[in-house]
Order: structure tokens, then C-alpha cells, then sequence
């Protein structure tokens, strides 16, 4: 359908159908779901408005979206097609890692590769629109939702936001198996107070447009079609009603032009916030902040007709909101065919495909992180292993957001060694608290493998936690195992870094295994028995304790610095008196199996303008005898600059293969633009000065050059 059709559509539409476009209801109110419960069964509304809204929440299956399809076409007075939007965050009936394992591949490929699969799954599932990527810069493990981001550095984090929403929607989401993307949470969710969900957001001018910003800057750049409010504040106003936000910044000045869609029920929240004065005031303020579609509440549906004949609001914002959700759906082609990839025959083919779940197999190889190994790892085949921990054969490693997945097919650690290690010497014991059994079976080992850390119902939304060591139970489990056999590997699943010193001390080994979705336990068999060498890195610092959180490693020099190294407590220094300043493991730490060696850098100049650039290059060198996958990260300080600036900040990345022996070269190109940020009086520019920029392994390398800006 053409501009002019559309713009003739809306023109025929009352203002009653117009709000109705506006507001997205979830399954439960069309009938056969589950019974409505608090503020929903308080809506009043009339018993068929739920088939003439616009959007529908949550609902998915070719067969039943067939049918709500023609159900609310029937009708809506104009016979529009509604829009089906869930969450298909890693994967749909295939789980991939969570998005913080995503990021830790250091491979926005591998990103693109992913939401592209699940695209196609969610689309012949008859899902239109996902709300995905997540794009919140994560700094506090405490806070549930990190295992939905791909990490702590702004400019790693859009580089993964780009590359999923090219995998979503591809070069045209109207195509068949692309899906719409929707990037949330606007704006620096990531940040709320004491890692806390649904807190508040306290944070600069400055670090709002320099670290928190950036990755939503570019899932906009990459073409993303919609973007979702965050439930925080900034500037001490709710992200759903903060004019400034999202008309300013991200329509403005970005130039977004798409759907701008409610978290849910945020709207209503602005009230309890104490920022509108009612359901009335509420619906204004997010019409006139610019918020198109109500995700679950009834103020657009109730307040907003009246708002606008009475004059407080211009009907021409409702225009406005219901034209960019009509070419939402044209891109879409539902006006052609509305139901658009969905079909019974699709389903069948492609969810939870073997391709797909060879997928999920080979993004854990990427995703998964060897943190410690003493040389106890690779195991060979040949010793005799015991294998401890209720998390061992939980399929709760699934993932928390992997809403639809097949999670009785789940693959289990202790599923893939039986699989693939049959003839392994193994005794298992599958518990936390049989501390009699583990310690026998300990002592009878050469190798123990310990399961740790946390399944999918302590991590994602509203699960955060003040503690983010192991619980007493594993705690006490690894004391007791240690005491009978000190050759321990630890193997944390999670979806959060945890903070665990001691343990990380005393483990022989330790693998980051995240919660690596449906296959990713037979790539952490793999990777313990030497078939796969571990590439990943840590896109998020891994505390030593809860209390030095919020962190990252691009943290800035006080005037007061704990020198490099120095050790323990040192009066009148920032640091403190019982833990060290820095984490357990930074940000980009990751070991290999191989030897990987890195030349010295190589600059082509020490000079240059802010319009010229200079290459970087080094030479990367596999000593070992296995085929290695490197992530060679670059990174840059300015020296010296009008206001105070990170000790190192990432501004580039290629994840390279090397074969036995083999050795490349990789080239960097630093530009004016690598080196611009937001100066004294608030414009983004490159200043004149020295510069360090370091390549290496992890955000810990000291393989530098100096340059300068003339």
C-alpha cells in the first residue's frame, strides 16, 4: 500500500478507532486465556474493544494468530490487520546463550547469525515484531536484567545492537522469515540504583550521552523499526513521559521515525512515580512525550478521546502516533497478507530445526568463557571425574527469557557428557546438599567438576539481588569437595558475573558457562575435554564482591589512584580497606588453550588531524597446537582532555581464526571520529592532545603506542 493510501485510510478513521490502534492488549483479554487479575480486570472497557485494538502482546502459534487474526479484522470497522509483538529475546523455540553470553563471543557476526534464526522461527510462528535487542549498558551485576544485555562497554553494545537488528529484520522485515526489532529500554535502564529493577536512574548529562546512549544511537542507525521506553527515570522524570527524551533526542536529533512503544504498564507507573497526577494526566504526558502504542493499560483507551475534544491534546499527535503504527504494518505487508510467515507447514520446518540447534551448540563454543586453568584443562578421557552439583542436570539452564522454547529437550551438562563421553570414567552427584555423597565421590576422583552458580529463576527481570556470591549450599558444597579433592574445575552457569574470590582461588579451573540455551552444555563438554578451544571473553568486569559494584573497566583516574599492582590497604588513596579496587576478572578476559602472542604495536605515523587517520597494526601468533579463535581488541585513552576522560575505552574489535603456527596480521584505522567525545561545553569533537592506544586479549594488555592530534 502506498503513502496515499495510508494517509487516506487514517483520514477515514474516527478518533475512537484512531486511540484504538494506539493500545496493545496481551492474550488473556481475547478470551480463553487466563483470568484477568489486579489493575487489568479494573479496566472497564467494553467486552469487544480487545479485537479492534492494534497490537497483541505475548500470543504466538500460526494457527491461533490465524484465527485472532480474522477474528479482530472482523471487527475493526476498517478491517487493519493487528500487529503480533513478543519477546523472542535469545531464540525462540531454539534458546541460544543469553545476551550477556552473546556479547562475551566478542562477535557481532555470530549476534547477526543468531536473531536471524530466530527471526525465522518467531515469523512462522506468525510473530511479527520482537522486542529485542536489549541494548542497556550493564555496569552492576546485581541488577537481574544484565543477563539480557550484551554488557558493560557502550560501544561493544552497539555493535551487537546493529548486528542483531540486521539479523531481525534483514534488508527489508516485510520479507519472508524477517521479523520488526525493537530496541529497548530507552533510556539507560542499565543504570538504576543499587542494581535494583524498576529503580530509579541517577546519572550525568555527560555519562548519559557517552556511555549510556551510544548503543540505542545505533540500533536506530541500523534501521531498528521500533523502540520500547525504559520503567526508569532520567532527569528525575519517567522515561514514558520525558519530552525531552524521547521527542528531542530520539526523534529529533537521531532522526527515528518509527514506532516508540510503552514498557509495560509504564504509563500508569508515571502516577505511582508521582509524576502525573492521574490516568488523565498520565495519557497527555506520554502522547505529547511522544509514545505511540499503551502496552497494557487502559489511559490512552479511556483518557485520551477526552483529551482531545476537549482540546488539552491536538488530534494531529494521535495522527501522527496511528500513521507511524499503519506503516509499521505496511512494511510489514499485513495489509497484503495478514498473517504474514505463518503457517503450520513453517512451524514444522524450522522451530527448533537441526540447524538451529547446531547453532545453539556452536554459539556456546563462542560464548563460553575459560576464566582459570592451572593446566588441569583440557581433560584427557583418562581420568576418573566427578561430576557435582544440582546444576549439573538442571535444565533450568535454558535461559530466563527463552519464553517459548522446547526446554524439555534442553541438553544438560550431565546429558552431554553421556552423549558425547560415553566411555568417560564419570560418577555423578546431582545435588547441592548430599555433601556425604559428593565428598566420596570426590575423594574416589582424579578431577572434579563442580557445577555452580545459578539456574533461570534467579536472574532476569525483577530477580536481582543484593548478594551476588554462591549461595551457603554452594558454598558450603565447594568447602567440603575441596577439603576431599583439590582438583577442582568450576563450571558457574548463571546470568550475571558472580563475585566468587574463593572459589576462583582455590578451582584448579574455572568456565563462565552462562546460561548457554538449548544445546550449549555439549559445547561446555567440548571445551572441558579439549575438542573446542574456548574463545570467549568477558563482555561484563567480574566482581570480587558485591560492594564494588557498580563497575567497568573504562573507570576514570581520581586524584587520588592506587598505583598500578599495589597491594593491600594504603591510607588516604581510593581504594579500600577490606577488598582490592579492581575485579576478580575485567572486562575482555578470556584464556585459550593456545599460546596466542602479540607483536609489538606498529604505528604508520605518530601524527595526525582530526581529518586524517593512522593505522595500527600487530601481528597475532598462535604458538599453541590447536586452531585458536582470538579477539584482538583495541583500545584508546586521551591523555589529557577538557574534562576528565576513561582510563581506556574499546574502539575496536576483530575476532580472527589462527591454525596451529599460524600467525596474521591485524590493522586498526584510528579516525577523528574514535577519538571525539562530549567536551566542556557538551559538544561531541576530537581534542588536540596525546593519546594511548593498546591491542591485545583482554582490557588488561599493556601492549601500547603513543600517538598525538596536531
Amino acid at each position: 500500500m502506498d503513502k496515499s493510501k495510508l494517509e487516506a485510510l487514517l483520514k477515514d478513521m474516527s478518533l475512537t478507532e484512531k486511540i484504538e490502534q494506539l493500545v496493545q492488549l496481551h492474550g488473556n483479554f481475547f478470551g480463553g486465556g487466563e483470568k484477568l487479575t489486579g489493575p487489568e480486570a479494573e479496566f472497564d472497557l467494553p467486552e469487544d474493544f480487545p479485537y479492534r485494538t492494534g497490537s497483541v502482546l505475548g500470543e504466538r502459534g500460526a494457527e491461533k494468530l490465524h484465527k485472532l487474526q480474522d477474528e479482530i479484522m472482523a471487527k475493526q470497522p476498517h478491517h487493519i490487520p493487528a500487529v503480533f509483538m513478543t519477546d523472542v529475546i535469545h531464540g525462540y523455540e531454539t534458546a541460544f546463550p543469553v545476551p550477556i553470553a552473546i556479547g562475551s563471543s566478542f562477535d557481532p557476526k555470530l549476534a547477526e547469525e543468531l536473531a536471524s534464526a530466530a527471526a525465522l522461527e518467531a515469523s512462522a510462528a506468525g510473530i511479527h515484531v520482537t522486542f529485542s535487542p536489549m541494548v542497556d549498558v550493564a555496569r552492576d551485576s546485581r541488577w537481574g536484567r544484565c543477563m539480557e544485555s550484551t554488557g558493560e562497554d557502550p560501544w561493544l553494545n552497539g555493535q551487537f545492537a546493529a548486528a542483531m537488528v540486521k539479523g531481525f529484520q534483514g534488508d527489508d522485515y516485510g520479507k519472508k522469515g524477517k521479523v520488526a526489532s525493537c530496541a529497548k529500554h530507552f533510556a539507560a535502564y542499565g543504570a538504576v540504583q543499587s542494581g535494583r529493577d524498576y529503580n530509579v536512574t541517577e546519572i550525568s548529562e555527560r555519562t548519559l550521552f557517552e556511555d549510556y546512549l551510544p548503543p540505542y544511537k545505533a540500533a536506530v542507525d541500523a534501521g531498528v523499526s521500533m523502540v520500547m521506553t525504559a520503567f526508569n527515570t532520567i532527569d528525575r522524570v519517567p522515561c514514558t513521559i520525558n519530552k525531552r527524551l524521547m521527542r528531542d533526542i530520539l526523534r529529533k536529533k537521531w532522526g527515528f521515525e518509527g514506532v516508540l512503544i510503552t514498557d509495560y504498564g509504564a504509563i500508569n507507573e508515571s502516577i505511582i512515580h508521582g509524576a502525573s497526577e492521574d490516568k488523565k494526566d498520565a495519557a497527555r504526558k506520554a502522547i505529547e512525550a511522544g509514545c505511540d502504542v499503551d502496552m497494557v493499560t487502559d489511559c490512552y483507551a479511556r483518557y485520551l478521546e477526552e483529551l482531545v475534544n476537549e482540546g488539552t491534546v491536538p488530534e494531529s499527535l494521535v495522527d501522527e502516533a496511528v500513521m507511524r503504527l499503519l506503516e509499521l504494518k505496511n512494511r510489514l505487508g499485513l495489509f497484503e497478507n495478514p498473517y504474514k510467515d505463518g503457517s503450520d507447514e513453517s512451524e514444522k520446518k524450522y522451530c527448533f530445526c537441526k540447524e538451529h540447534r547446531e547453532l545453539s551448540r556452536k554459539a556456546a563454543e563462542e560464548c563460553t568463557v575459560l576464566l582459570k586453568n592451572n593446566g588441569v584443562l583440557p581433560l584427557s578421557g583418562k581420568e576418573k571425574i566427578a561430576i557435582i552439583g544440582a546444576l549439573a542436570d538442571d535444565k533450568e539452564i535454558t535461559g530466563t527469557w527463552a519464553l517459548f522454547a522446547c526446554k524439555e529437550k534442553t541438553v544438560t551438562l550431565k546429558e552431554a557428557f553421556e552423549q558425547l563421553y560415553p566411555k568417560a570414567d564419570i560418577t555423578y552427584v546431582i545435588s547441592d546438599s548430599d555433601t556425604e555423597s559428593a565428598v566420596s565421590a570426590a575423594k574416589a576422583a582424579d578431577v572434579v567438576i563442580l557445577a555452580l552458580g545459578e539456574n533461570e529463576n534467579y536472574t532476569g527481570e525483577s530477580r536481582s539481588r543484593a548478594d551476588i556470591s554462591l549461595f551457603k549450599e554452594q558454598k558450603e558444597l565447594f568447602s567440603k569437595v575441596y577439603e576431599a579433592n583439590k582438583n577442582i574445575v568450576t563450571v558457574l552457569f548463571g546470568g550475571r558475573p558472580l563475585a566468587v574470590p574463593d572459589e576462583a582461588e582455590k578451582s584448579a579451573a574455572m568456565l563462565e558457562a552462562w546460561l548457554p540455551g538449548s544445546c550449549g552444555c555439549y559445547a561446555v563438554a567440548d571445551i572441558l575435554f579439549g575438542k573446542v578451544n574456548p574463545s570467549g571473553r568477558l563482555s561484563m568486569s567480574m566482581p570480587y564482591c558485591s560492594g564494588q559494584l557498580p563497575i567497568s573497566y573504562s573507570a576514570y583516574s581520581t586524584g587520588r589512584p592506587k598505583p598500578d599492582g599495589a597491594k593491600g590497604f594504603i591510607p588516604f588513596l581510593s581504594n579500600y580497606m577490606d577488598v582490592p579496587n579492581v575485579p576478580l576478572y575485567p572486562f575482555g578476559h578470556g584464556l585459550s588453550y593456545s599460546d596466542i602472542e602479540y607483536s609489538a604495536v606498529r604505528l604508520d605515523k605518530a601524527e595526525m588531524t582530526a581529518d586524517d587517520k593512522i593505522t595500527a597494526s600487530v601481528t597475532v601468533k598462535n604458538n599453541g597446537s590447536m586452531p585458536a579463535w582470538e579477539a584482538v581488541q583495541l583500545y584508546i585513552r586521551d591523555i589529557k582532555a577538557s574534562v576528565v576522560r576513561p582510563m581506556k575505552q574499546l574502539k575496536g574489535l576483530q575476532k580472527i581464526s589462527l591454525a596451529p603456527n599460524e600467525e596474521k596480521t591485524v590493522s586498526f584505522e584510528i579516525s577523528g571520529e574514535m577519538l571525539s567525545f562530549y567536551d566542556i561545553n557538551m559538544e561531541f569533537k576530537p581534542e588536540k592532545g596525546k593519546f594511548t592506544l593498546w591491542i591485545g586479549g583482554s582490557s588488561l594488555t599493556e601492549n601500547s603506542a603513543d600517538f598525538e592530534l596536531i
